[in-house]
Parts: C-alpha cells; structure tokens; sequence
C-alpha cells in the first residue's frame, strides 16, 4: 500500500515527526546479573508480548547505565536486529533497555501508543523496516533509517477505536497465558509438594509425634493435600450431601500416603516407596513409525515453549529425517542452550492416530503404562530431572547433548501406582484447559491478523467514541 491509499483525512507522517522519544541504547552493552531491574532484550520481545525476562541488571547500576532516556509505562519497544521489527508494549516502567531495541513514544497530541503499538505490526510499516534495513547475515535497521519510516496517522478518536478493538482481543489472548502459567504452577507445585518434599506424609508423621491419632494425621495430610484448614474440611465434610465425591476423594488420597520415612539411596523416602532406574517409570525414545516422504505435522524447535507445554505453529511437511511422536509424548530439547533455556512440550496437538515428527534434537519421554501421560512431561519439567539432563550432556562446546541413556539410568524414587493415578486426576484437566486455552488464543490470534490490515488501512470502519 502507497501513502496516497490511505483514507484523505489520516495524515502520513515520518516516524522523527511523530514521536517524542526515540531511546536507542545501541552500542552499549550492560553488566548483567542474575537479580534486579529485568532487562528487555530482543530475544524476549516476541509475537506482540514481552516474555519473562532471564536477563537483569543490579539496581544499582540502573542509573548510570539508563542516561539515554528512561522507559514509562506505554512506551513501545521495537526489534532492530535478529530479529528485526517485533514489537511489543510496556506495561510498567520498571525495566531497563538493551542492545538492539528502541523504545518509542507518541508526540503529545498527535499519536496515541496504544496505537503506535498496532501501526508498527502493520504490514506497511513492517514493508518499511525490511526495506530499509541492511546487513547479509543479519538484517538491521540503523537509527537514521527508522527515523524515516512513515507511520499512517488518523485522527486521535479513529487511533483509539482501532487500538481497542484490537487490544480487546490480546487482552484475551494475555488471560489465557495468564490462566495457563497458573495451571502450570500448580501442577507443578503438587507434584514437589507430593514426590519430592513428600508433605502429606511430614504432615502425618509431625500429627503423630504431638500425639495425635491416626485420624489426626489423616487429617493433617489432607489439609496439606489441599491447602484447607480443618474448619474448612469439616465444613468440606458437612456439605459431603451436596458434593460426595470432593471429600471422599481428599481423604482416600491422603490414605494413599504412609506415616514414616526410610533411608534410601536418595535420602529418605516415604515407607515403602522405592527407587530404581527411570526408565521404570519412563520409556526413552520409544519407537515410532512414520515413513519417509510422509506429509505429516512438524514442529519446529523454536515452536517449543521454555515454559508451559503449549506448542505452537504446528505445520505439514513430508518427513525426513527426525524425531518422531505421539499423543501423550513429552518432548525434551538435548541440545545447548535450548535444554538450559527449558524448551520442553507435551505432544496433544495430532489428530487421533497421527505421528508428528520434528528435530533429531529432541529426547521423546513416555510415561511407561500403567503409569499415566502427565507423570513423563511433570518429571521432565522437574528441577531436578532438569539438572541431571543438563549435567548428563555431553560434546564440543556449544554443541553439547544430554543422553538419553544417562536419564533412563538415573537413579528415581519409583512412585506408587495409585497416588500417580491420583495426581493424574488433578493434572490431566490442568493439561486439556491448557490446551483449550491455547487453541482459543490460536483463533483469536488468527482474529487479530485478519482485522489488523483491515483497520490500519482504514477499510474496516469503527465506530468511535470521543475525541
């Protein structure tokens, strides 16, 4: 699109002219800690969002180190380089600036951020920063350059309907990784709190030595099960008319759990547990069949999340040669950084009978039966598990693999049958409204990207309140 196809009334305006602050921190490198003011780098600014920061600089440094400008709470960032041109909002000012990102803010009275946000995806833009840019291997996008990039302005009431028609949707798209990262916490705390701290059975053991009954340190286990305090369960109990199965199905998981400790090779273990190899637990790399030639769904490393199991960008491709899945698998990255980065996916995209395949650098993990699905991709998200996968890797530097033999090796508490049946219970519906959560975002994303260019060419007009 030309600036002359624009509506008459919008105005077309170099990006210098349209904002008051441009913060460029380009040819300055931070000192970075492990704490403190998170730091927006390019590699964190990512499909419209700003993922959790890895990266931090030391409060103290903060000053000294933000004398190009400070960021405020709207501002837009944008990717100048590997990659260039991903944008997304601030929603706090409490951050500091990387290499390889400008921040920019709307002109008083001119143009809105909100909008600025939205314009800068746009395709007219973007045509602009890819044309502009330079560089063979890498493509960036100098200053002086991105200063003349022309931004399509309309009047501030049409830029504040367009700006909330599409924000509504990444609002919703926002809640649900929100509600997701929540579900995963919690999956996540259940599992330590029940396999690895073994809290309901420290909650048993501490009611018997206060003198307590065996009823008391049932008790005391449900209440560390599910984070109630006995007026709460005795409330639970009286309303057991109305909800049986709630109460029935805390106190028969909370009698799945002993009352004692013994010694083990790992520590002390709850009595009669045991451990073994993981491979009692987990089959590595279990064989799958998929003929080569085949069209069949890939996924691509980058598409694997470092946290939550949500892959995404699933497309089909005729097979070669890689890893191949199932429904139900785990897929766990073996090879630097993207082991230490947490690039790890649950397999619940295929269709029923399908075999998807991806990168040979993935390990496949499967919960071996009769053990259920959510215990393989748990264990594989496990700090622990974690450590020793990444302790296990081995070759040149840079180009290092866990193995897969070393992590069905490794020594594992072997956890009863039925209380992994029990934590599949809350898991499994964790898992699947992850799942629904993600498809939803997948179809409000594909929403968003059909009305972007709609709105930003003003072919699609709005209705607009105010001034």
């Amino acid at each position: 699109m030309s600036a002359d196809q624009f509506p008459s009334h919008w105005k077309v305006v170099p990006l210098s002219e349209a904002v008051d602050a441009l913060i460029d921190y380009r040819g300055k490198t931070p000192k970075k800690t492990d704490h403190g003011i998170p730091l927006v780098t390019a590699k964190i600014v990512k499909g419209g969002t700003i993922l959790t920061a890895k990266e931090f600089i030391a409060e103290e440094d903060y000053d000294s180190w933000m004398v190009r400008g400070l960021p405020h709470a709207g501002d837009i960032v944008v990717t100048t380089e590997a990659p260039l041109g991903e944008v997304a909002q601030l929603s706090n000012a409490n951050v500091a600036l990387a290499q390889r990102i400008v921040t920019l803010r709307g002109a008083e009275g001119l143009l809105l951020n909100d909008y600025l946000r939205y314009v800068m995806q746009g395709a007219y833009v973007q045509g602009q920063l890819e044309s502009r840019a330079s560089g063979s291997t890498v493509k960036g996008i100098k200053q002086s350059e991105l200063r003349k990039v022309l931004l399509p302005i309309p009047p501030r009431h049409e830029q504040r309907g367009i700006a909330s028609q599409l924000r509504s949707i990444d609002d919703k798209i926002q809640l649900n990784h929100q509600i997701n990262q929540t579900l995963e916490q919690m999956a996540q705390a259940i599992f330590k709190s029940w396999f690895v701290d073994f809290e309901p059975v420290k909650a048993k053991i501490a009611a018997l030595e206060a003198g307590g009954s065996e009823d008391d340190a049932l008790l005391a286990a449900m209440q560390a099960i599910s984070g109630k305090t006995p007026e709460d369960l005795s409330r639970l109990q009286a309303e057991q008319a109305e909800q049986p199965e709630q109460y029935a199905e805390l106190r028969a998981t909370a009698e799945l759990f002993p009352s004692a400790m013994q010694e083990s090779e790992l520590g002390e273990i709850p009595e009669g547990w045991r451990v073994d190899q993981l491979s009692e637990l987990i089959q590595f790399n279990p064989r799958r069949s998929l003929k080569k030639g085949a069209l069949a769904p890939y996924l691509d490393m980058k598409n694997v999340p470092t946290s939550g199991h949500l892959a995404e960008n699933v497309v089909l491709r005729e097979m070669n040669s890689g890893t191949k899945f199932i429904n139900g698998d785990t897929l766990l990255a073996r090879i630097t950084p993207c082991l230490e980065n947490g690039k790890t996916a649950f397999v619940d995209f295929l269709e029923s009978g399908q075999v998807g395949w991806g990168s040979t650098e993935y390990i496949v993990m499967k919960s071996k039966e009769p053990y259920p699905e959510s215990i393989s991709y748990v264990i594989a998200r496990d700090t622990s598990f974690r450590q020793h996968a990444i302790q296990s890797m081995t070759g040149t530097s840079g180009r290092q693999r866990a193995s897969a033999k070393a992590l069905a090796e490794l020594p594992w508490i072997i956890y009863p049958q039925a209380l992994a049946e029990a934590f599949n219970r809350i898991a499994s519906p964790y898992l699947k409204l992850a799942r629904n959560h993600g498809n939803e975002s997948k179809s409000l994303s594909a929403m968003r990207d059909s009305l972007l260019p709609k709105l930003l060419s003003g072919a699609l007009k709005i209705t607009t309140v105010g001034t």
